[in-house]
């Protein structure tokens, strides 16, 4: 099994409003990381564009699985106990609120206004894809809401949220939530039990087994759907 990974790296998550996983890991990855003695970096990211660098459809852009995404999303809130309500329409255009997240705030702040974003998308509040509804999440975290809504729409903020988003797929990250420690990635809420055991050295991850996972050779290859 691996070694604990250092102490001084922080959790860094990986998140876009749009994605109901994003939100339920959320609720759970800072009592995760107190245990360990972790910080929580919140890493604002756009998932559409991560779709759209590694070439795959969006869950909520296959019928089969948008239903059972909402089943799942539905029983992993009642196995947390957090409340889990639709937002007015989904997907939802989210680049306000992610630039909204990504302005220069204290450590404080910006967990205080993700998480009353995250309450307004998915907890029964009133979405956050518009400038009222953002400047109402911000209100709510103790921030000047129409002074924070100004600030996300200058050039360098929508920069920066581009620049996160690309530092992320750098980092291998496929979909949303991404929790990184150091170089090692975990994606989804249900990847948290296996980060909680990396997080304590229990992984059972080896550079051995990774090893033999990447000689192996390919015996077969998918034709395309017409094929």
């Amino acid at each position: 099994m691996s070694a604990p990974p250092s102490s001084a790296a922080p959790i860094r998550f990986c998140f876009d409003y749009v994605s109901p996983y994003a939100y339920l890991a959320w609720t759970q990855i800072h009592a995760l990381a107190e245990r360990h003695g972790r910080r929580v970096v919140p890493v604002p990211v756009v998932f559409g564009a991560i779709l759209d660098a590694r070439g795959q459809r969006g869950p909520a852009e296959i019928p089969a699985k948008r239903v059972y995404l909402f089943k799942d999303c539905v029983r992993l809130a009642h196995g947390f106990g957090v409340p889990l309500v639709p937002p007015p329409s989904h997907p939802f255009n989210p680049l306000l609120a992610l630039r909204a997240s990504s302005l220069p705030l204290s450590d404080e702040a910006r967990r205080a206004l993700v998480g009353q974003l995250f309450a307004a998308a998915w907890g029964g509040g009133g979405g956050v894809a518009g400038p009222d509804e953002v400047a109402q999440a911000a209100d709510a975290a103790g921030l000047d809401g129409e002074q924070v809504v100004r600030d996300a729409g200058a050039a360098e903020i929508k920069a920066l949220l581009r620049r996160q988003t690309d530092e992320a797929l750098d980092a291998g990250a496929f979909g949303v939530p991404t929790m990184l420690v150091g170089d090692e990635l975990f994606w989804g809420v249900d990847s948290l039990p296996h980060l909680d055991r990396f997080l304590e050295g229990r992984d059972p991850v080896t550079a051995e087994m990774l090893a033999r996972w990447a000689s192996l050779p390919a015996s077969a290859a998918r034709r395309g759907a017409g094929g």
